[in-house]
């Protein structure tokens, strides 16, 4: 599956964006930006990078895509989706964790709504569990020294149920105890799934937890690519009739389609 975009998270604060239009449009993107610590700038400035063009004349907005295109800028042109470089995503903001919702373009309103489902389901103090956990990096650093150990050690805790669950109340405030105590040294295992579907949402909560948590995903071949996307980004994965004899420490994940 192709992604329609590669979701960046871009550091703002200080420097210049250009905003082109007026209105209500124009001032709910000024909003964001200058939340971002963003310098919202001119369509002449000769620094700016990136630009958002919030123009409700199509000819106006054209010309001023055109203009800055040529220039090599990387526009977002509000509710023109096959002119824009870039789209902003809807955020529910638990800083410093951001949770982004894009659709592409398609449907803004689907992403507002998605946003608003989510806002009720994040804690409000989720910010301070990233922040207790950034503040217990060391720790754990010297507890578990092999950094796959540290990730299904941190998997472990943060599914739900664990010790610091991040859908829990409190989870923040218990952190650094079970930083400082409850990062046991977790075993190296295979675990086979055999799954019924080709589709991925009918994964069980089990199944889609363990992808994510793997470090190694081994597979048949007619294992669609919509399931192996479901594991981490960075998992190694190999298509094989049975995971080697010989594995190297972490989790492997071994897939296969039931006939």
């Amino acid at each position: 599956m192709t992604l329609n975009g590669l979701p960046m998270l871009m550091k703002l604060a200080g420097r210049p964006v250009i905003l082109a239009g007026d209105g209500e449009a124009a001032d709910a993107k000024r909003r964001l930006l200058e939340r971002a610590g963003a310098i919202v700038a001119p369509i002449d400035h000769p620094c700016a990078r990136l630009a958002i063009v919030a123009m409700e004349d199509e000819a106006a907005a054209m010309a001023a895509i055109a203009t800055l295109r040529a220039r090599g800028v990387l526009i977002n042109a509000v509710d023109r989706p096959d002119q824009c470089d870039f789209t902003l995503p809807a955020i529910v903001d638990r800083s410093p964790v951001l949770i982004a919702i894009s659709t592409g373009g398609a449907s803004a309103g689907l992403a507002a709504a998605l946003r608003q489902r989510l806002e009720a389901m994040i804690p409000a103090d989720l910010g301070r569990l990233a922040e207790a956990l950034n503040a217990a990096r060391a720790v754990l650093k010297s507890r578990l020294p092999d950094g796959g150990e540290r990730r299904r050690a941190l998997a472990s805790a943060l599914a739900a149920g664990g010790a610091i669950d991040p859908l829990a109340t409190g989870s923040a405030d218990r952190a650094p105890d079970w930083a400082a105590g409850g990062a046991a040294r977790p075993a190296a295992e295979l675990v086979r799934l055999s799954l019924a579907s080709p589709d991925p949402d009918a994964l069980t909560l089990r199944q889609a937890r363990l992808l994510a948590s793997a470090d190694r995903v081994t597979h048949r071949p007619d294992v669609p690519a919509a399931i192996l996307d479901r594991a981490r980004a960075d998992a190694v994965r190999v298509a094989t009739a049975e995971p080697p004899a010989d594995r190297p420490d972490g989790l492997w994940i071994d897939v296969e389609m039931r006939a």
